[in-house]
């Protein structure tokens, strides 16, 4: 799942998995993928939970930016397409 709106990247993993479940109805320990972009769209944090616990990403591009959806409320769901 990616959430569209950008987040205040100082948030570690559980701050993101409350957002999760407050914002989005989402259930951050059922296996599935958060995804996050900051402000700028040159930095993401993922969140996944493996089975023992939360685990965090964080990638920052040094040129560019990610391509990203437009912003919106809520989040959208990637598909292998």
């Amino acid at each position: 799942m990616v959430a569209t709106k950008p987040v205040d990247f100082r948030k570690g993993a559980d701050s993101l998995a409350a957002l999760v479940e407050a914002e989005y109805g989402g259930k951050p320990y059922s296996g599935v993928i958060y995804v996050f972009r900051a402000k700028r769209a040159d930095r993401i944090k993922l969140i996944w939970w493996d089975g023992t616990g939360l685990c965090l990403m964080a990638k920052r591009l040094e040129q560019g930016a990610f391509k990203w959806p437009r912003i919106q409320e809520g989040v959208m769901r990637l598909t292998a397409a």
